[in-house]
């Protein structure tokens, strides 16, 4: 009730805008996505075995084809989204057109599906952007196969996967020496921790907006918990559904994945449960941040009316005594006397400063 006293004399709509829950709160599963189309497409190809490697940029996605079935490990990565690029590759590496349908999707709930021999995952990558203190999120659709990985990404300029392109040019790292289903872990590891980079910033931010809750509570502060707290639904979104496409993975009986490489995805879902949990515990913190705010807000209130009721009582004693001696009656008493006039104000004086001292010894301001 207290507060929602408080927040309707506030401009809620002025103050935090409504853009950013547009962004979140948008998305129609029951309305065909329109994705635009990439106005520039990257292809990298890695092939590899235990004892050599080769890098190439691709520049027509009609070469992905020589990576089929050449008895080495090929990871094709894609950056930037074309309908029909997206449909050549997959229809030749044998992708359901469901799968298609997924990859070329707007805002797509992660998920893990097998479906004719390809185990194919959708997920989101994660940032966290310094300028306009957002989460910024990039899909991503991996499709493993037999002897391949195919990563589809919404965005080349940035991705979370430069530590494992590292890994491939070492001779004697364990991803060379590992199938498929290992690469396809390495991924979805390297994208689970960079949750947790993302988290960390968040945190920052949370305790920097803790302090000034304490400090010097406003009408900003309230605004900055109300974005962070959209930045966390973001989080968790994003979050909580990875726990699903992680135990898929564990409890798929596909032939794609080897037994040794399960307990890895274990790993995987291990701190993707821990994210999750993290994800609660800001939560929780925004919430009782919010109710400091406004037990801070309540505090002042009452401070203001603690002087305002003080202020009132001091001039009680003065107009008392002005009002009798101003009443019309021939008979009052010092009403002709020269030092009445004297008397009566210095009583002005005198009664507040005592009540003053009465207060303040009772611990009332």
């Amino acid at each position: 009730m207290i507060r929602k006293k408080i927040l309707q004399y506030i401009p809620l709509g002025s103050l935090f805008g409504t853009q950013r829950t547009r962004e979140l709160f948008q998305i129609n599963p029951t309305v065909p996505p329109v994705r635009e189309e990439a106005t520039e497409v990257k292809i990298f190809a890695y092939d590899y075995d235990a004892m050599s490697l080769k890098e190439e940029i691709l520049t027509q996605v009609e070469q992905c084809r020589a990576y089929k079935g050449n008895q080495h490990i090929s990871w094709i990565n894609i950056d930037g989204l074309r309908k029909q690029d997206v449909e050549t590759v997959c229809s030749e590496f044998g992708i359901h057109q469901l799968l298609m349908e997924d990859i070329l999707s707007v805002g797509q709930r992660p998920k893990m599906d097998d479906v004719e021999g390809i185990l194919f995952c959708l997920l989101n990558m994660l940032y966290f952007n310094a300028t306009t203190h957002t989460v910024e999120t990039e899909q991503i659709s991996i499709a493993l196969g037999p002897d391949f990985v195919i990563s589809f990404q919404e965005d080349g300029s940035r991705d979370v996967f430069d530590p494992l392109r590292n890994k491939l040019r070492m001779t004697n790292s364990k991803i060379r020496q590992r199938g498929a289903d290992y690469l396809c872990y390495a991924m979805l590891d390297m994208i689970v921790d960079n949750y947790f980079v993302v988290m960390e910033r968040l945190g920052e931010e949370i305790e920097l907006l803790e302090e000034e809750v304490i400090r010097r509570s406003n009408t900003r502060s309230l605004a900055r918990i109300n974005q962070l707290r959209k930045e966390l639904i973001v989080m968790k979104r994003n979050i909580a559904p990875v726990r699903e496409l992680v135990n898929g993975f564990i409890r798929s009986e596909s032939d794609l994945l080897e037994d040794r490489t399960t307990k890895y995805f274990k790993d995987v879902y291990d701190h993707i449960v821990q994210a999750y949990d993290f994800t609660e515990n800001y939560r929780d913190m925004m919430m009782s941040m919010q109710d400091i705010y406004i037990n801070n807000v309540n505090l002042r209130m009452n401070e203001v009316m603690k002087v305002m009721a003080i202020a009132t009582c001091l001039m009680a004693p003065a107009t008392v005594i002005g009002g009798i001696f101003g009443m019309n009656f021939e008979t009052i008493p010092l009403l002709h006397n020269k030092w009445g006039f004297y008397i009566s104000v210095s009583t002005m004086l005198f009664v507040p400063i005592i009540m003053l001292y009465i207060f303040r010894r009772r611990g009332w301001y």
